[in-house]
């Protein structure tokens, strides 16, 4: 094949979610680490990685244990994030991956790294890769031992790329992690976990505001909590708000264990979805959110913003803070045009592949891991893009990477990226001048 493989939303929805091409998949070929997927294809990126959102656990130090190449990534991580002082290293040689005998220095290593600091670590989380996954070993039996030994706890993340594909992969094994050190309290009324990120939503979101007016006092993120008694106090909850679907098993663990139920929200970038999932939220806690001021804010801004820049074609990519397939179909439903689509499909999207089909056939989906991508050429009609793997695709056009660490949501997430496209264009018009 000379060309990069991409399928129409015509086509792909008349496949079906059950006939999805291989193309699309990243389990059934080789996976194309091309510049455009190199920051966010391992389950150590950049960004928040599990190494980085392990340590997401206030006063938390983690120990990688893991051959030396998978090392040197993480010490480029360590100094240019400013967790230098919270990482450890057990290296394995070629002996440690064939006897296992690695696995009997674990405890010894913990307790060294704990001896080392000058303050005792709220936890360790021991960070295995995917030679473990091989081996099968019984990571939770070596961290009781090595909480035995230290006297903290210590509790297991994988970073198994061969799980990416699986029922719990990477990043939803590790939210199961870094919750995992709640204990049971009684909970409180008035006070609400939101589960889903790693960093905190937007200052402006609307969704602090609309828990407030329904008589929420305190809302805990992990992000936010910058010490170990705040983690803690998470454990009193009414309820959680899951925000991202990675933590639903998270969200699940802490409903069996302390009790505490949980509501899901998606995030969406179509202003009346948004609307309905408040209102469903306001049923479920038996109370009215009133959000018709944010609404009509927000439409005004995106119709001020049609009319201002008319003709724009888009091209969506998936390393950004959405879901591509759904922000292209909230896109086209506001009147633009989208040309390209690269992201992951499946079941959780597949709806919203269908919804284009309808409304816009002929745009393209790609798969960025396709090795087929290697042949890819811009479509001309695409002026504008969303995600920094477009920026490869179309270097030469106005667009937002729209991939900051803080989250995006409702309402407030629907403004800043018209804001962010707004100063894209215009710094792209100025310079053109």
């Amino acid at each position: 094949m000379t060309k990069a493989f991409y399928i129409t939303a015509a086509e792909l929805a008349q496949k079906g979610k059950d006939n999805i091409p291989d193309e699309l998949l990243s389990a059934k070929h080789l996976i194309y680490s091309s510049p455009a997927t190199l920051a966010f294809n391992s389950p150590g990126a950049q960004g928040f990685g599990v190494k980085r959102a392990g340590l997401a656990v206030p006063n938390s130090v983690m120990l990688l244990v893991a051959p030396a190449c998978c090392g040197r990534n993480t010490t480029m991580l360590s100094a240019e994030s400013g967790y230098g002082d919270r990482f450890f290293y057990l290296l394995l040689d070629d002996t440690d991956i064939v006897t296992g005998r690695h696995l009997t220095k674990i405890p010894k290593a913990v307790e060294e790294v704990c001896q080392s600091l000058d303050y005792t670590p709220s936890a360790v989380m021991i960070c295995i890769t995917c030679v473990d996954a091989l081996l099968g070993t019984d990571m939770d039996r070596v961290c009781r031992k090595s909480s035995d030994r230290a006297g903290v706890p210590v509790v297991p993340c994988y970073m198994y790329a061969l799980t990416r594909e699986k029922r719990l992969p990477p990043m939803a094994s590790v939210r199961k992690s870094v919750y995992s050190l709640l204990k049971p309290r009684k909970r409180k009324s008035d006070e609400v976990n939101i589960l889903g990120y790693f960093s905190p939503l937007q200052e402006d979101c609307e969704l602090y505001s609309l828990l407030k007016s329904a008589g929420v006092k305190t809302i805990r993120e992990l992000s936010r909590c910058d010490t170990f008694e705040e983690y803690e106090k998470m454990s009193q909850a009414n309820f959680s708000l899951v925000l991202n679907a990675e933590a639903r098993y998270a969200a699940q663990q802490m409903e069996q264990e302390l009790n505490i139920p949980f509501i899901e929200l998606a995030r969406v970038f179509q202003a009346d979805k948004i609307s309905t999932q408040y209102r469903l939220l306001g049923q479920a806690i038996g109370t009215e959110l009133c959000d018709k001021e944010y609404y009509e804010q927000t439409m005004a801004l995106i119709d001020d913003f049609r009319e201002k820049h008319k003709g724009l074609c888009f091209a969506v990519g998936e390393f950004s803070n959405c879901d591509p397939i759904e922000m292209a179909l909230a896109l086209i439903r506001y009147g633009f045009k989208v040309a390209e689509i690269f992201g992951t499909v499946g079941e959780r999207n597949f709806g919203f592949v269908k919804k284009i089909a309808q409304l816009s056939p002929e745009t393209k989906i790609y798969s960025n891991l396709s090795p087929t991508m290697l042949f890819y050429e811009p479509d001309e009609r695409v002026n504008v893009y969303i995600g920094k793997d477009c920026a490869y695709y179309h270097p030469d056009i106005a667009g937002a990477d729209f991939n900051d660490e803080i989250q995006p949501f409702g309402y407030a997430g629907v403004k800043k990226l018209f804001c962010d496209l707004e100063k894209a264009l215009d710094w792209k018009g100025a310079e053109d001048k």
